[in-house]
């Protein structure tokens, strides 16, 4: 991201990359900035640009109205700026939306010597169902840290990520505004065992023997679904239901990236001795 302190095309604070131009309004820019932009973007047009995208900080909104006016439209909003697109390529536009899905995770922390688990009922919620504690993912917090955090942050319990269990996606939810959810379910190994009660989040809490969850009617389905599913991988083994985690390289240098899926054996992970 580039702050322009001027006006001029020819700044050294234009960039561009993947045939794209952006620009972020800084302080210094007056009200006669975008209206000079209309011989810039043919400029860029000519040149092959696909799109410019413009960083509009909140306390620079009056300028949202002229850059409308040139042809850009909303892209997103954070808390402190919205960023507008204008696409310079041919046809309709082909600039990725924003984000379209959140990502809620709950934590079923199962205790294998007692086959007891943990379930809480929501103070907000019109029907007081059982349901395993959790919440929304925050921005760069990885599945299972999401986990361990919000049963926490519910119970007091604390936990240790083992595996992803489920995943339930629904579009048009309207707790996600209309977009679309993602719901993932991860097994826990507690670490504790003392309630601790979060009064403004839940209305009861305890730790139900498996077997009473998974025949409960006054659970919500997919509650219901992953207590089966922890019967079974109780009984039969957990490594027929658990989709583990590994972390691999990513093609960008210096990152990486967390792949679930079921247990791979290490001669299939290191192709040794397969055929």
């Amino acid at each position: 991201m580039v702050t322009i302190p001027g006006s001029g095309i020819n700044s050294p604070s234009f960039w561009s990359t993947f045939q794209r131009v952006t620009f972020t309004l800084g302080r210094s820019v007056n009200q006669h900035f975008l209206l000079g932009k209309t011989a810039a973007i043919q400029q860029w047009r000519s040149e092959g640009r696909a799109a410019v995208w413009l960083h509009v900080p909140i306390l620079q909104s009056r300028f949202i109205a002229p850059a409308a006016a040139l042809g850009f439209s909303f892209h997103h909003a954070e808390a402190d700026s919205s960023t507008l697109t204008l696409w310079l390529g041919q046809g309709p536009s082909r600039l990725p939306g924003y984000a379209t899905h959140q990502v809620g995770v709950a934590g079923a922390v199962f205790d294998e010597s007692t086959r007891k688990i943990l379930v809480v009922q929501d103070r907000n919620k019109l029907k007081n169902m059982w349901k395993f504690p959790g919440g929304l993912s925050e921005p760069g917090e990885d599945i299972g840290d999401t986990a361990v955090r919000e049963v926490f942050e519910e119970t007091g319990i604390r936990s240790e990520f083992r595996s992803l269990l489920s995943i339930r996606q629904q579009h048009s939810h309207p707790g996600a505004f209309g977009k679309s959810d993602m719901y993932i379910i991860c097994r826990l190994k507690p670490r504790s065992f003392t309630i601790e009660l979060c009064p403004h989040e839940c209305l009861r809490c305890e730790w139900m023997d498996l077997t009473d969850l998974a025949k409960a009617a006054d659970t919500t389905p997919v509650t219901s679904r992953a207590a089966r599913l922890l019967l079974y991988g109780h009984r039969e083994g957990f490594e027929k239901i658990d989709l583990t985690m590994d972390q691999l390289p990513a093609v960008y240098t210096g990152l990486f990236y967390k792949l679930y899926h079921r247990q791979l054996p290490d001669s299939y992970k290191m192709m040794t001795g397969v055929d």
